[in-house]
């Protein structure tokens, strides 16, 4: 089949065409013959890929250079005419196709008759009748002289000629033609259709390398690494968010070594495609946008190529811990609360019930009157992402009061205490212990009762926490055996309520 310099591909498919003819003196087994569907499927394939290359790379030619000047339109105009040229001797063998199946596909996808001995040599001819096998040999050849014809002395030679030659010297015994050699006696009809296709896929590979010279801009996509990718915003989806993927084809030049930076820095390349590795050594959103630069074979110079930018959020470990009992708020003072949804960066919390939640980034402060002690609250959260807003549910909390406080005189509750460490003092107090919340309650009023041993007991009423008139003359004419009573004291907290609290007995020495 071809002439000159052959590339390795080609002497591929010669030593396949001699395992062939060895074959076909044998009884050939159902396996054989699996073998050649397979190997014909391939060639289908692969030239099938080749003609959608051609088809794409005319049509950005033709809406790119073609249009720059007229000389680059008469070059797609030749590469139009060798893709016909082409395009018509595969047309012509796929009537021999038919020819062949005439009899149809079984449910495997196997020609019916395909360990048929005569059929194909009926239709193709030998030595002594050529048939369709003389019209194809003269097709072939008249549109591989066409497709070279098309190429200018500054265009170079064809890499492959597609030919279809009588033997030169053919020993005894041996075809003396090329229908006799391709399609001689013996052959099943399965491996007749394998040779057509495989004619075929070489009218296409020399179509794609005429087409290629002409054009003399760059390969026409030599690929040899195609994956299948799907590529999704955000694989982490929240109930009733809709999850979506964009599943495509991309092929790559594995033995290529390109120029590949992400953020101005050089990455690595595996098999022709850049390895980035982003930090994760602290917790945020962090953006990246990758260039590759490669050499444009046209002009020579270094075109640039950049990704869009692309984002990944770094989360730290965590883990939700809370107790179902002590969902709880306390009325009038401010509470801290930490708000977070993984997966959505942008998050909006609301409260219902009564009160106010305010800040942002993840940090709250919630406040409820004390007019809602007993109650229930509700705080809901929405989170933003890739432009949608998801309810991320709400989260019940009871309202309860700050407790009351313990009263106290110079941190004394009562009991024993020196007549001058008690005049030292200037103020009751109302002071909260093991809570949680820095919280300041202050005294209203309270009753002072001294009781002087022999003496009848005073009492004077007491406005304000401080020690002041009646009050501070009551406490500095106490003596050593004088009872003290702080009486019905009340105080008020952050949350507006007023406690009574307990009494206060103090016994001077």
């Amino acid at each position: 089949m071809a002439g000159g310099k052959e590339t390795a591909r080609q002497k591929m498919i010669g030593i396949m065409y001699l395992v062939l003819l060895a074959m076909l003196a044998l009884n050939v087994s159902d396996l054989v013959l699996k073998a050649f569907r397979n190997i014909n499927d391939s060639l289908n394939t692969s030239k099938e890929n080749v003609g959608n290359n051609i088809t794409q790379l005319l049509k950005n030619y033709e809406s790119t250079k073609a249009k720059e000047s007229g000389d680059n339109l008469l070059k797609l105009n030749r590469a139009k005419e060798a893709q016909k040229i082409g395009e018509d001797l595969i047309k012509y063998i796929d009537g021999i196709h038919a020819k062949i199946a005439a009899d149809g596909f079984d449910e495997n996808g196997d020609l019916v008759q395909k360990n048929n001995l005569d059929i194909g040599q009926n239709i193709m001819g030998n030595d002594a009748a050529p048939k369709d096998g003389k019209k194809l040999q003269e097709e072939i050849n008249k549109a591989g002289k066409k497709l070279a014809s098309l190429l200018q002395p500054n265009e170079g030679k064809p890499t492959f000629m597609l030919q279809a030659l009588d033997p030169a010297k053919p020993k005894a015994g041996e075809p003396k033609s090329w229908t006799g050699t391709m399609f001689g006696e013996g052959v099943p009809l399965a491996a007749f259709r394998t040779i057509l296709t495989m004619i075929q896929n070489d009218a296409k590979n020399m179509e794609a390398d005429i087409i290629n010279k002409i054009l003399a801009d760059k390969p026409i996509v030599t690929l040899d690494h195609f994956e299948a990718v799907a590529v999704a915003p955000s694989s982490y989806v929240i109930q009733g968010q809709p999850y979506k993927a964009e599943i495509y084809l991309t092929a790559s030049d594995s033995k290529s070594n390109p120029d590949v930076t992400v953020n101005g820095s050089k990455v690595p390349t595996d098999k022709g495609k850049g390895v980035y590795t982003g930090s994760t050594g602290s917790v945020g959103t962090f953006t990246w946008k990758g260039t590759i630069r490669v050499k444009d074979n046209r002009t020579g110079k270094i075109v640039e190529y950049p990704t869009p930018p692309m984002t990944y959020q770094v989360a730290a470990p965590s883990a939700t811990v809370s107790s179902d009992k002590l969902n709880v708020i306390y009325a009038g003072i401010p509470n801290p609360f930490t708000i977070s949804a993984a997966g959505f960066p942008n998050i909006n919390a609301t409260i219902t019930g009564g009160g106010s939640l305010t800040g942002s980034g993840g940090k709250y402060m919630v406040n409820v009157p004390g007019s809602l002690v007993g109650k229930e609250v509700s705080i809901s959260v929405n989170g933003t992402n890739e432009g949608k807003t998801v309810n991320l549910g709400a989260s019940k909390f009871r309202v309860k009061a700050i407790p009351a406080p313990v009263p106290s005189v110079g941190g004394f509750a009562g009991g024993d205490i020196a007549s001058v460490q008690l005049k030292s003092e200037s103020e009751l107090e109302a002071d909260l212990a093991d809570f949680p919340f820095d919280v300041k309650f202050k005294i209203i009023r309270y009753e002072l009762t001294v009781q002087k041993p022999r003496s009848d007991a005073v009492t004077v009423a007491g406005q304000g926490g401080s020690f002041s008139g009646a009050v501070r003359s009551a406490i500095n004419a106490i003596s050593p055996g004088t009872r003290v009573f702080f009486t019905d004291i009340v105080a008020q907290g952050p949350d507006g309520r007023q406690r009574v609290l307990p009494s206060l007995v103090f016994n001077v020495k």
